[in-house]
């Protein structure tokens, strides 16, 4: 386990793809250090074509990039930045956010606090100033998602019964054990990840954080929403880019992470409920976004 003063205190994992305009006020917001010990970073470029790899050698010498003569999506990408961090923490950030020194104080004391915790993440406020939902889920069951999808839970908000989905109903600026983060911004202590492991490659995109998030509670391990600090995240801007291509794998993603642990036996049974479940999940998310002029559809 890696905790000697001479290596970095936090390993910060980047995965761009066609992320030009955002890439440099997200490394420009990094610390370079934090408690007295360095602060490495590490950046995935995912095939962008953008000419990121020249403005990040140009302008951030610091940082260590990797370049991928591919797509390789999200987890494997982010695996592959963590085979070369050599922090005793990690923390796997999108390059769509904006952070600050406080967050990655607070988030880095209670990891040293607190050894039962084994993922973190602040509140996520996106560039409307309101708090990305997403920043705190539960595992959804099907009932939440239901709940979610025909509108109950925007509705009533603050019920337990029907707002299960992104626990609207628990205290924004709280801290709780939560069932999943955004994995936006996933730290880690190095010693939980060896547990439970990093990024299941399955998973091109969307469902990974979940998936990873699941690992870490079946392990033992919590995952802990803080809202008592907070940064920002710009939500989804390079997906966006490609929506027809992506807005699909979020439902294929979520499904892959249900089949994967709620049908270990491959029963036709269960798996035609969730085919039908997602399918008509999909539908309605992509007919609501239409009405409001949404280019894609989210269910996380």
């Amino acid at each position: 386990m890696i905790e000697s003063q001479t290596h970095p205190i936090l390993s910060v994992l980047i995965v761009a793809y066609k992320s030009h305009d955002e890439i440099g006020p997200c490394l420009r917001s990094l610390p370079r250090e934090l408690k007295g010990r360095s602060v490495e970073v590490i950046v995935v470029d995912n095939a962008s074509g953008d000419g990121i790899g020249e403005m990040i050698r140009r302008e951030f010498p610091w940082v260590y990039y990797i370049e991928s003569d591919r797509n390789l999506g999200f987890g494997k990408a982010s695996n592959l930045a963590y085979e070369h961090a050599k922090g005793e923490h990690v923390l796997f950030l999108n390059p769509d956010t904006i952070s600050n020194n406080e967050a990655y104080v607070h988030c880095l004391s209670r990891l040293k606090e607190d050894a039962s915790i084994g993922i973190i993440s602040p509140k996520l406020i996106m560039s409307n100033g309101e708090m990305d939902l997403a920043s705190r889920r539960s595992i959804p069951s099907v009932w939440d998602g239901f709940c979610r999808a025909i509108g109950l839970a925007a509705r009533f908000s603050q019920s337990r019964l029907f707002a299960g989905y992104n626990l609207t109903y628990m205290p924004d600026n709280g801290t709780y054990e939560v069932g999943a983060v955004n994995g936006a911004f996933m730290m880690c202590p190095r010693r939980a990840l060896l547990r439970f492991g990093v990024f299941d490659e399955q998973y091109f995109m969307y469902g990974d954080d979940l998936d990873l998030c699941y690992r870490c509670w079946k392990s033992g391990y919590k995952v802990i929403y803080d809202g008592r600090v907070e940064i920002i995240h710009l939500k989804g801007i390079s997906s966006s880019k490609e929506s027809k291509t992506m807005a699909p794998k979020v439902f294929s993603s979520t499904k892959q992470f249900y089949f994967k642990y709620f049908n270990p036996r491959n029963s036709w049974l269960i798996k035609w409920k969730y085919d039908l479940f997602f399918g008509a999940w999909k539908l309605l998310a992509m007919f609501k976004a239409r009405l409001k002029g949404y280019k894609k559809a989210r269910p996380l």
